[in-house]
């Protein structure tokens, strides 16, 4: 699938949500708090964080992910680049991330340093920060890819809504771009998600959720 553009309507001025998907693309309690619980917390990071450390993500969105996790490894006095790899099929445009990022003020020092050299083009170097956004559909994409990754952030739409992005296929191609004792983490407790990364190799965990969601799924490859 060729590269296309998000569609979006906002929810209270600021809240993205996807036309296509009718889904936000952050939490509509606190999005900050939900990356950090899901993303950071679910991969043990910045615990693990060591001189290479890669991180690949299944949906860029607004960048939030990438930008939380960035001010960690520079708040814990990281000074090698931090690699971060996402696979995005529906990028959005930068004035609407502006717009989106706008609503998290304690990232401004990191939001304003992206949105300067970011030009949409797929490739960002911001010294402590290598960012890769690979553009098209993941299912065709991630198999080209010749890295992998120490913590994967699955960050697509609600399974419900885009299930594409969470078949067992796309799981074993996850798998086999994870470093060994590389880690998983997804807000979705969905069954047919976690059986997917057990079935690729995953050794999978149902831990509680952020906020209203009871669950969310956690997992390392032995």
């Amino acid at each position: 699938m060729r590269y296309q553009q998000a569609e979006l309507q906002w929810r209270d001025g600021r809240v993205p949500v996807s036309t296509r998907f009718d889904d936000p693309y952050f939490s509509l309690e606190n999005g900050l708090a939900e990356t950090r619980h899901v993303f950071l917390d679910g991969n043990d990071l910045p615990g693990r964080f060591c001189d290479g450390f890669h991180i690949a993500e299944l949906g860029f969105g607004t960048g939030l992910n990438m930008l939380t996790v960035w001010a960690a490894w520079e708040r814990a006095g990281r000074v090698t680049p931090l690699r971060f790899t996402s696979f995005e099929a529906f990028a959005m445009a930068p004035a609407d991330m502006a717009k989106a990022l706008a609503a998290f003020a304690e990232l401004a020092p990191w939001r304003d340093r992206f949105l300067s050299a970011w030009d949409g083009s797929g490739i960002c170097d911001l010294g402590s920060l290598r960012l890769q956004v690979v553009q098209g559909d993941a299912r065709e994409t991630l198999a080209d890819w010749d890295g992998r990754a120490d913590a994967w952030f699955l960050d697509g739409f609600s399974p419900a809504k885009n299930p594409e992005l969470w078949q067992g296929d796309l799981m074993a191609q996850v798998a086999r771009h994870t470093a060994p004792d590389g880690t998983v983490a997804t807000y979705t407790a969905a069954g047919f998600v976690r059986r997917g990364l057990q079935e690729a190799g995953f050794t999978v965990n149902r831990v509680p959720g952020y906020g209203r969601k009871r669950h969310m799924t956690q997992g390392i490859l032995a």
